[in-house]
């Protein structure tokens, strides 16, 4: 089966689960958590270890989680370790993620800069992007010096490069180019 749909599948079914008990909020801060949690280094080891039997892995999720998040999303990391799907539970949490925000109809809009940008410009982005796409945005900034100049502008599947890197890049192309012919 196709990986994206595992993940799909696990956290539409947790979403399902989260909407029916009035528990979205709460799960979508589970899922945060668990994210940010998977990150970490000797999480990582541990979900992908295939020398850790299934109900080791539970119970260490279970003593790093047990009493700061909810029961269903316990029991969602219980199945996917169950059925051999741990090491999804990052892309599950990410997916979950995304369903929330577009259920409360909050579009996720990524800013790359070389250097941090203002509040104007932070609040002028928000407001093009809002009026553009007709939704409330929530704005991440990343400042990445790579690019030297410019920016890069992501929402939902639309994709703006204006970086000083990507035109120099078409430049190089276009005079490689020219001198082959």
């Amino acid at each position: 089966m196709n990986d994206s749909k595992i993940s799909v599948r696990y956290s539409k079914a947790l979403f399902q689960l989260a909407l029916d008990n009035n528990l979205l909020d709460k799960v979508n801060q589970d899922m945060i958590l668990i994210s940010e949690i998977c990150k970490i280094a000797e999480t990582k080891e541990l979900i992908h270890s295939p020398v850790i039997v299934p109900s080791k892995k539970s119970a260490i999720f279970h003593s790093l989680l047990d009493g700061s998040v909810e029961k269903i999303t316990l029991s969602l990391i219980d199945l996917a370790v169950a059925n051999g799907r741990e090491s999804y539970i990052p892309a599950i949490a990410r997916v979950f993620i995304s369903n929330t925000l577009k259920h409360h109809g909050i579009t996720e809009t990524t800013l790359t800069t070389a250097v941090g940008v203002n509040e104007k410009v932070r609040m002028e982005i928000t407001e093009m992007v809002s009026k553009v796409f007709n939704t409330k945005v929530e704005l991440k900034e990343i400042t990445d010096s790579e690019i030297i100049g410019g920016f890069i502008l992501r929402v939902d599947d639309n994709y703006i490069d204006a970086s000083v890197r990507n035109k120099l890049r078409k430049i190089k192309k276009e005079l490689i180019g020219n001198t082959k012919a």
